[in-house]
C-alpha cells in the first residue's frame, strides 16, 4: 500500500512539473494569453512607427497591401546564432490578427547579442493566407533576394524575398541593406489563436 501511495505521489509531481499542467485555472491562462496579445499588438505598431521613421512611404504601401506581418526578434551568437522572436499578421481587408512565432539556428563565427524587427508585406490573399496557415521559411533564394535587392526587387526598402511576399528588416538604426533571412521558420503561435 505504501508503494502504491509514493508511485501516485510521484506521478502527482511528475505531471505537474512536466509542463501538462502549470497550475493555472482556465481564466488565468485566458487573461495571460489576452495580455501576450495585448502585448504583441502594442509591439507590432512600436514596428511600424520604427519602419514610418526611416521609410515614411512605407504607412502607404502597408495600409494598401492585402496584409502585414510584424516581428520582434532577439538573437544571440557565440559561433552559434541563435535567434527567436513573436509578432502577428494583420489582415487589412478584415482587421484580424494571427499571432505567430519565429525561430532560427546557424553557424558562423560572430558574437554578441542583436535586436531587430522584420515587416512583411502580402500584396495578395494567396501569400498571406500561405504564410499564416502553412507557416513560412526561409530559404537560401530568399536570402539571396533579400541581400541583393537590386534589378528591381527594392521597392521603397523592401525586398521582394518570395512571391506576393516582401520584407522589410530593421534595427534601431535604421533600415537595414542585405537582410540575412536564411533558416528562419515563421509559424502560428498555437496557444493564442
Amino acid at each position: 500500500m505504501y508503494k502504491i501511495k509514493v508511485i501516485a505521489v510521484l506521478a502527482v509531481l511528475l505531471v505537474m512539473f512536466s509542463g501538462f499542467w502549470d497550475g493555472k485555472s482556465k481564466s488565468e491562462v485566458s487573461q495571460d494569453n489576452s495580455s501576450e496579445k495585448q502585448e504583441r499588438v502594442n509591439e507590432s505598431q512600436k514596428t511600424l512607427r520604427l519602419l514610418y521613421k526611416y521609410a515614411p512611404d512605407a504607412k502607404d504601401i502597408i495600409t494598401h497591401a492585402y496584409g502585414y506581418a510584424t516581428f520582434s526578434n532577439l538573437g544571440a551568437s557565440f559561433f552559434i546564432s541563435v535567434e527567436g522572436g513573436k509578432g502577428l499578421a494583420h489582415n487589412n481587408e478584415t482587421s484580424h490578427n494571427t499571432y505567430m512565432n519565429m525561430g532560427s539556428v546557424g553557424g558562423g563565427i560572430s558574437f554578441g547579442v542583436k535586436d531587430f524587427r522584420a515587416v512583411f508585406l502580402f500584396e495578395n490573399k494567396k501569400a498571406f493566407r500561405h504564410f499564416i496557415n502553412n507557416g513560412w521559411q526561409a530559404d537560401a533564394q530568399a536570402d539571396a533576394a533579400a541581400k541583393s535587392g537590386k534589378n528591381g526587387d527594392a521597392y521603397n526598402g523592401a525586398v521582394s524575398v518570395a512571391p506576393g511576399i516582401r520584407l522589410y528588416k530593421l534595427t534601431q538604426n535604421g533600415l537595414v541593406v542585405g537582410a540575412t533571412i536564411q533558416g528562419t521558420k515563421y509559424w502560428k503561435d498555437g496557444d493564442l489563436n
